[in-house]
Parts: C-alpha cells; structure tokens; sequence
C-alpha cells in the first residue's frame, strides 16, 4: 500500500496540533510556568518507556556531552514561561505568531558569533519581520498596554527558542533524538517546578477544566505536535517542512476567532502578513548558507 501521503498528514496534523498551544494555554486559566510544568513534564512522563527501551538498545549517555540537553532544558522552560505567560496578557494569534520569530534570532545570532555571511534577501526579510512586529506592538499598546506587554513577553520567548535551536543543533551531533529531547524534557520540567514554586504560584488545587488542559498541552501539543512533526522531517526536506511550521500563527488565529471569540483588527492582520512573509524570506535566503 503506498503511504507516500503520511508525512504530509503527519506535517498537517503537527502543524494543528501545535496551533492549539495557546488554546490550551488560555483555556488552563493557570500562571504561565504552571502550564508549562504540566505540558512538559507529563509529556516526558509519557516518553518514560520509549526512553528507556532506548536506553536498553544501548544508547549510552556520556556525561561530558549531557551539557548540551541540560542547557536546552533551561532554555525550554525559560521560553515556555515566558511564552505562556504572553497567552494571557496578548491574543493566542499574536503571542504565537511573535513566539515563532526564532528564525530570525537564530541568523542574527549565526551572523554575529559564526560569521555566517548572510544574503541580502536576509536583511530585507529581516527588516520586513521586524516592520510587521512594529506594526502589531503600535497596535497593541493603541489598544491596551497590557496587550503590549503581552507581546513583548512572546518576542523574548522567541529569543530563547532561538537559543534552543542553537544548542540543539549542536547538541543532537552526539545525541540520538529521543534520548535529547526526553532530558530536555526532563530538565525543563524541573526548572519550570522551581519557577512556579519560587514565585509562589500554586501547583494544585486547580479545576477540573484546567487539568483537562493541561493533559490536552501535554498530549496534543507537546507530544502529538513535536513527534508528528519530527516523523514529517525524517521522511520530507526540511525546504519544505520549515515554511510550512510558519502556517502555526495562521492556524491558531483561525481556532482563536470560534473557539476563544477572538478577532482580529486590521493592523494585526498586516503586521502579521509581514512577520510570516519576513520570516518565510529569512528561511529561504539561508537554506544554503555561506559560511
């Protein structure tokens, strides 16, 4: 039976489940670092049997190199608290579309600590995606500063996603990708622990609505989402898996309008459009890049 279909189902399917991150965020009603502790650590809970058959196959862990997965732990749950925190101050489309502005981070900073010679379709995607970002925080702060601050909050949750990307790329060189994504999981789900617990933010006693979000960010996001995603990379090219991760601030604006009663005003929509657009131009212009 041919199955060439399924990674793109498995592409489509990641790229939903991921677009529901911010629902389920919203619908929690919980601190930001709460909802990443449940996400992230009932996910690697969940992964505790793949782990350790994976383990078992003789996968060993040398402890010189485990400073890559434990860096890109903290950096998850610095970015996951910060990002789920933006949920609640800003819309579920802005929060996602400015948390997914790690591309550009990452090329800044390739440009900045590697030399990467960048293209000059980089500067003007750059300078597009920075203008679109302009236009949604103007519009936002116009609205409610509070709406503002929101954003600011997601932008800087992209900035450590980009670090994310950062050490994983050279983190996975000596890791298999069940092994460093489970640590990742693992100390992330720690620092996000402390988080909560060291701002005094309660981790029970919630209702029953929250946990069912929670379960629902853990299964459908954090698992569903990054594995379906991760099977879409190994059997498609990632010049076509990377912009299509862009279409995750389209799909989360579409679910937010029914399902969070969220609409949008004219200036996110053109903001927008140029922040996907810059980012799709940063893509391409280093797909090959120059080093």
């Amino acid at each position: 039976m041919n199955r060439l279909w399924l990674p793109y189902a498995a592409l489509i399917f990641g790229v939903i489940a991921l677009g529901f991150s911010a629902l389920f965020v919203r619908w929690a009603n919980a601190p930001g670092p709460v909802v990443g502790f449940y996400r992230i650590g009932l996910s690697t809970l969940i992964l505790i049997p793949f782990f350790i058959v994976r383990q078992s196959k003789g996968a060993s862990i040398s402890k010189a190199i485990l400073i890559f997965p434990i860096l890109g732990g903290v950096l998850t749950a610095l970015d996951h608290g910060f990002w789920n925190t933006s949920v609640i101050f800003t819309s579920a489309a802005n929060a996602t579309l400015l948390g997914n502005t790690a591309p550009l981070w990452v090329a800044l900073f390739a440009w900045l600590a590697w030399k990467e010679r960048l293209k000059a379709a980089f500067w003007i995607g750059l300078l597009l995606s920075l203008a679109g970002a302009a236009i949604v925080l103007g519009t936002d702060f116009l609205r409610h500063p509070t709406l503002g601050i929101g954003d600011i909050l997601a932008i800087t949750a992209g900035v450590f996603y980009a670090g994310y990307f950062l050490v994983t790329q050279r983190g996975r060189v000596h890791w298999d990708t069940l092994s460093y994504v489970w640590i990742v999981g693992l100390v992330s789900s720690i620092c996000l622990l402390g988080i909560s617990l060291s701002l005094g933010m309660p981790i029970t006693g919630y209702p029953v609505q929250s946990y069912l979000a929670f379960l629902g960010a853990a299964l459908v996001s954090q698992t569903g989402g990054y594995l379906a995603v991760g099977y879409a990379l190994g059997h498609l090219p990632a010049s076509l898996v990377a912009p299509t991760m862009i279409g995750q601030p389209v799909v989360t604006a579409l679910l937010a309008i029914p399902l969070l009663g969220e609409s949008l005003q004219a200036g996110q929509i053109m903001g927008g459009l140029a922040v996907l657009a810059g980012i799709y131009i940063v893509h391409t212009s280093r797909e090959n890049p120059q080093i």
